[in-house]
């Protein structure tokens, strides 16, 4: 199950807003950014930095996050989000890197798990 398109953040604009809100919160693999939406549902987006490998790696590492993140997508607030991911990500398997988001999801307060 993949995150559906309507539920991204793809526009410069929407990533410029979540950036300058400046309200991140940090474990060893991800950084996220967030921003309050009026929007009745969440957005994310997922940020790859070339330093981690070439397209075909980057691409991979968003993939599993995306897909990482679409079964909790009913606990998440109704938040605008950009997840960096840093480096070592690449290295992980699936079930590494749906722990270390649900961990960081946690501590940012987007994911609340009843």
């Amino acid at each position: 199950m993949a995150l559906k398109k309507a539920l991204r953040v793809k526009k410069k604009k929407d990533f410029d807003r979540i950036f300058y809100a400046k309200k991140s919160t940090a474990n060893k693999k991800f950084i996220i950014y967030q921003l309050p939406s009026d929007l009745g549902h969440f957005r994310a987006a997922v940020s790859v930095s070339k330093k981690l490998g070439n397209a075909v790696v980057r691409n991979r590492v968003k993939r599993l996050v995306r897909h990482a993140l679409a079964p909790l997508t009913p606990e998440l607030s109704k938040v605008d989000f950009v997840i960096i991911c840093r480096k070592g990500v690449e290295t992980l398997t699936f079930d590494e890197i749906q722990k270390n988001l649900v961990h960081v999801l946690n501590l940012s307060k987007i994911y609340q798990k009843d």
